[in-house]
């Protein structure tokens, strides 16, 4: 278990490195924080909606196989070499290609569902759970990730100022009393994230404090976009 666990760390921090250290994986993320935002807005069916996530995936994808071929490139040699200069040229070109991918399948799903007439928005969303559900969990991810990189503390998967694991927890109870509107149900659900948030402190892999900000930070993001939409 602690292997897996190595692996998955090894995998973030890959992207982390992506992250702090290449300018446009910046405004991949930030776009792509945006665009999931947006489509809380818009009745996607599943298709669509898998269409789109793809779309942003491979955008990630390719920026960090582009990265990491400059890298591989750059430890060979410091010089100028044809067989380099193509290496990185055809790899950024990927990024490109799935860049204009990703906007052209945006443009078309949005486009689609944009109706300036439409009085029915906020009732397609909430009638859509899985699709909420689904992007607050996504969007606890991004956000915790996004903390711990810009904090520099712990790792994605262990430590750091905030607790991901209660963050989720906290998410998904949040979610399950807006759905099912029920006290037994939600309290339940809160008592099993509050065993969530223990175990995180028992294992000694977080202080209460960064349970508790997990806890906070899975609430009121949840608590933000079901009250706003």
């Amino acid at each position: 278990m602690k292997r897996l666990i190595d692996s998955f760390n090894y995998a973030i921090e890959g992207i982390i490195y992506t992250l702090k250290t290449q300018r446009n994986m910046k405004i991949h993320f930030f776009m792509m924080i945006i665009i999931l935002l947006l489509s809380l807005f818009f009745d996607f069916s599943k298709i669509e909606l898998l269409l789109l996530l793809f779309a942003i995936a491979l955008v990630i994808i390719t920026e960090m196989i582009n990265t990491a071929i400059e890298k591989a490139v750059d430890m060979i040699t410091k010089e100028f070499h044809p067989l380099a200069k193509i290496a990185k040229d055809v790899a950024a070109a990927s990024v490109l290609v799935a860049a204009i991918n990703s906007i052209m399948v945006g443009y078309l799903l949005f486009f689609y569902h944009v109706n300036p007439f439409t009085r029915s928005i906020l009732f397609k969303i909430r009638s859509s759970p899985v699709h909420l559900t689904f992007i607050c969990i996504l969007l606890i991810i991004i956000i915790t990730i996004i903390i711990k990189t810009i904090t520099q503390t712990g790792t994605p998967f262990e430590g750091g100022i905030i607790s991901g694991h209660t963050a989720l927890a906290f998410t998904v109870s949040t979610v399950i009393t807006f759905l099912s509107e029920n006290i037994l149900i939600a309290t339940l659900s809160f008592l099993l994230s509050i065993l969530v948030g223990q175990s995180r402190v028992e294992g000694k892999i977080h202080s209460i404090f960064q349970v508790i900000n997990g806890a906070i930070l899975g609430i009121l993001l949840t608590v933000l976009i079901f009250q706003l939409l």
